[in-house]
């Protein structure tokens, strides 16, 4: 039995990281049976969610739970597109997670009203002493991580330039699709489907989220895939 580590759901989320809920979403496409279990950062592989155990294998990362995935249970994440298609995929879920991640992560952590709202809930388990010394010094490092990153460097507008590209790309390649690529999902919608979903939702008040809830394709998009792997949210407002 695969069991899949999470830190359960936040934010008006099924999962307060875009990692976990691609993860989860690929859990659910491969039709294997797992249990959740709350994660403890002492036994995560890599320090972070998400993060599974199976049969003694402890596997971190989502991009290597997949590969995982496919490997032992020759689970087909392909949606039996070609390899044009699935190139155009890879590069857009390398887009979302390496370029549009790192734009949010700024909106949650740096700016003080979505900071209070967010992120300063992930310290409530330390010793009530040290929280605000926690506080400070992860987002200190927060902060010095996507100075050295370079989205950092930018003003707002200028951040917000480069998310609106990234969501333009996502609408032109989904266009009337049903789901990414066609008609059929596969893997990558996971990873769109978490990334853009933790970009928009309206608990954090962000630039970017609301232009992701100003693009009717995308917010269809995005009800459809929530409709279908998390009907306890379906009808929660992004």
């Amino acid at each position: 039995m695969i069991t899949f580590y999470t830190n359960g759901s936040m934010f008006g989320l099924p999962h307060p990281s875009p990692f976990v809920i691609k993860a989860d979403i690929l859990l659910k496409m491969s039709g294997l049976e797992y249990n959740e279990a709350p994660m403890t950062f002492s036994s995560a592989p890599k320090g972070k969610v998400p993060y599974i155990s199976d049969d003694g294998l402890v596997l971190g990362d989502s991009y290597f739970i997949r590969r995982h995935l496919e490997t032992k249970y020759k689970i087909d994440y392909s949606g039996g597109y070609g390899a044009e298609k699935l190139a155009q995929a890879w590069v857009i879920e390398r887009m979302l997670e390496e370029h549009l991640y790192f734009l949010s992560v700024y909106e949650r952590w740096l700016i003080d009203e979505n900071f209070d709202k967010g992120p300063r809930q992930f310290f409530n388990m330390a010793p009530a002493p040290i929280r605000p010394i926690l506080r400070v010094v992860v987002r200190g490092k927060v902060r010095k991580m996507l100075k050295a990153q370079g989205l950092g460097r930018h003003t707002a507008s200028e951040r917000l330039e480069l998310g609106k590209g990234d969501v333009n790309s996502v609408v032109m390649l989904l266009g009337d699709n049903t789901y990414l690529l066609g008609d059929k999902i596969c893997g990558s919608d996971a990873a769109v489907f978490g990334s853009l979903c933790s970009a928009s939702t309206n608990f954090f008040k962000t630039e970017l989220g609301a232009y992701i809830r100003s693009q009717p394709k995308i917010m269809a998009y995005l009800e459809r895939m929530r409709v279908r792997f998390f009907p306890e949210v379906a009808n929660a407002k992004t």
